[in-house]
């Protein structure tokens, strides 16, 4: 039986009675925007899911020769990484971020492509979790027994490269049924150029030919009780069904049917998770990841960069 790729709050629990981290290993992957003032290691040391260890996305990943963060890592290293979390081939890993949705799907796009299929997502975060009534661990959090992960075989077909994504930018959708749907999760403004990027002196505007799909499309906002603290989870699957559709028009039914193959991107390849998952969700097979996204892609001053409507 395939493992879920979203687990509420409730579905977690029944999980938990579980305490060998060998078959149950909860992960917190938040992640902030460089401009944010929060710091995710911080939070997560004074507030977690009992038993959750924290995982660095910046610090599980490889140097890149522009600087860029959050890389894919080498199989050996996501290796050495589960082995130090007590992480098995077995177990069943569950991500989650204090968004909401936001960091943990790019956490679970890693897993996946390093073929550890035995992962999931919480939907709706520490935030949902802790609103159900779900205890909260706050003392010193232990560390894990350390475990023993042979290196995997790193799945290339889910990740793209600068130059794969340039040369597929080179044609137009209707001329090729081979080209590559791109869909950037960043914002309609950065997309279009009229905001700027969080990032100083990086350009915004898109990719040529590519499809404007604001992550957010995907998720509903949800507002805990008596309180102002607000959490997003992943719509429904119509909903997500809609949100392509209205976003990429005609393209939607031949990218679920497998017909034409997507690219998720964003600004740094983090939220491109959350498109990508969305796309999981709705059982699109031929779903790939531009690792660099627009960081990688608008820092390169040969890239074009175009600023109009589709």
């Amino acid at each position: 039986m395939s493992t879920p790729l979203l687990l509420s709050p409730s579905q977690l629990q029944q999980l938990l009675p579980s305490t060998d981290t060998k078959q149950v290993s909860i992960l917190d992957s938040s992640w902030f925007m460089p401009n944010s003032p929060r710091k995710a290691n911080e939070e997560y040391q004074e507030k977690r899911i009992p038993g959750a260890q924290f995982l660095d996305l910046d610090e599980v990943s490889s140097p890149h020769e522009l600087g860029l963060q959050h890389m894919i890592p080498s199989e050996r290293h996501f290796a050495d990484a589960c082995e130090a979390f007590g992480i098995e081939p077995t177990s069943h890993v569950i991500l989650y971020d204090t968004h909401g949705v936001f960091s943990s799907p790019r956490a679970l796009f890693m897993f996946r492509a390093f073929g550890h299929e035995k992962s999931s997502i919480l939907d709706g975060g520490l935030p949902r979790w802790e609103a159900e009534g779900f205890p909260i661990e706050a003392n010193a959090p232990a560390r894990a027994n350390k475990s023993v992960y042979p290196t995997p075989v790193f799945d290339k077909g889910m990740i793209r490269s600068y130059d794969q994504v340039v040369s597929n930018s080179f044609t137009d959708l209707h001329s090729d049924p081979a080209v590559e749907l791109v869909i950037d999760a960043r914002s309609r403004g950065r997309f279009l150029g009229t905001d700027p990027e969080p990032r100083p002196g990086l350009s915004s505007g898109h990719i040529p030919h590519s499809f404007s799909l604001p992550f957010t499309a995907f998720l509903q906002t949800r507002t805990i009780p008596n309180s102002s603290v607000q959490y997003t989870t992943f719509l429904p699957l119509p909903d997500l069904r809609n949100a392509l559709v209205s976003h990429v028009g005609d393209h939607a039914e031949a990218v679920i049917q497998g017909k034409r193959p997507i690219i998720t991107s964003c600004g740094s390849g983090m939220t491109a998770g959350v498109l990508w998952l969305g796309l999981k969700l709705l059982n699109v097979p031929n779903v790939a990841l531009y690792d660099e996204s627009w960081t990688g892609y608008a820092s390169r001053a040969s890239s074009k960069i175009e600023k109009a409507e589709n």
